[in-house]
């Protein structure tokens, strides 16, 4: 159980720009542990994503309760969130120091491009994985959910001029996964 805490925590410590760009992070390390094949990594990451709450802390709580029940849930959490919480303790008391200091924004400007490509990637990554499982063929209901999703979106943004709510694309995505593989 400790290794999931140190696991995660080096996570949280070496991710910047959020959960979506730890997911590269997390996928290396699960599955590079042997804790769970990259197919079942992939569903984990839709549920986190679905789920209330940052996809970090869902992530690791996932993937700990998975390993290790409810120890091993706590364990991870606390491992993915610790590294976050003692660096913002640390900025809050010396934020004026940082707010005018021209390495510390040089340093982060050159983090968001890096930040930026790791999101991509993992985009990439869990679209491929869901769109083409295992690489061997693709799974058409899946990219018949996507092409319902995108033109829903289209419709409603471009042709009724409305804002999509993003709960309003996971309720349709769970209907259309309902129907293309529950019936």
């Amino acid at each position: 159980m400790l290794e999931l805490f140190w696991t995660f925590f080096k996570i949280g410590l070496f991710t910047f720009g959020g959960g979506y760009a730890m997911i590269p992070l997390v996928q290396q390390e699960v599955v590079g542990h042997g804790w769970m094949d990259a197919e079942t990594l992939v569903r984990y990451i839709a549920i986190c994503e679905s789920t209330p709450g940052p996809i970090a802390v869902n992530m690791a709580t996932f993937v700990g309760s998975a390993q290790a029940g409810l120890p091993g849930a706590l364990l991870a959490t606390l491992g993915v969130v610790l590294p976050s919480f003692v660096v913002i303790l640390l900025i809050a008391s010396i934020l004026t120091g940082f707010r005018t200091n021209r390495y510390v924004a040089a340093a982060l400007g050159g983090v968001r491009p890096i930040v930026a490509g790791m999101i991509v990637a993992s985009g990439a990554a869990v679209a491929l994985q869901t769109l083409w499982p295992g690489f061997a063929a693709v799974d058409l209901r899946a990219v018949g959910i996507a092409a319902v999703l995108l033109a829903a979106m289209f419709v409603w943004t471009r042709v009724l001029k409305k804002s999509f709510s993003a709960i309003a694309l996971i309720l349709l995505s769970a209907v259309c996964g309902i129907v293309a593989y529950g019936v």
